[in-house]
């Protein structure tokens, strides 16, 4: 039977969060906790409050866009030790996407409020996440983009 692992030993196993000081792991283990979503449950929806941000341990998330008339479009799709959900971190704190799950979803959910309010108490946590989520916002863009040129190919000429 496999040993049953703590929120912040899950936290410090995570990709964009394993590097950090132990002290941030901790700070960052008490605003989370463990969740599951069921298929096609989702994880927010465009226009909510971007209150939570997600560590994906198991599970497929899509990343959709509603048209205003039509079916959801989906950006991207997130597996297995990905995040989902920076809005958390960026006034007006509002989500600009929905996010759904494909499959049966496992994730630690970190309170957003709760972390913005320990990285206003503590600049350098507050400076050391602002360059992992920014390259992550960044990561996102030239993924998007990369996906829309092989949608719609060079017709330049």
């Amino acid at each position: 039977m496999a040993a049953t692992r703590t929120i912040r030993e899950l936290i410090a196993e995570h990709p964009l969060l394993a590097d950090l000081p132990a002290a941030d792991i901790d700070l960052i283990a008490g605003c989370g906790q463990n969740v599951h979503i069921a298929t096609g449950r989702h994880l927010f929806h465009e226009g909510e409050p971007a209150d939570t941000f997600y560590l994906v341990r198991s599970g497929r998330v899509a990343i959709e866009v509603a048209p205003p008339a039509g079916p959801s479009l989906i950006v991207s799709t997130t597996g297995p030790e990905s995040l989902v959900g920076w809005s958390w971190l960026f006034p007006p704190y509002r989500w600009q996407l929905d996010a759904r799950a494909v499959d049966e979803v496992s994730a630690i959910a970190i309170d957003g409020a709760c972390l913005r309010g320990k990285c206003e108490s503590d600049n350098e946590l507050g400076y050391r996440l602002m360059q992992r989520f920014a390259q992550l916002a960044v990561d996102n863009l030239l993924a998007a983009r990369r996906q829309l040129l092989d949608l719609y190919g060079d017709n330049s000429g």
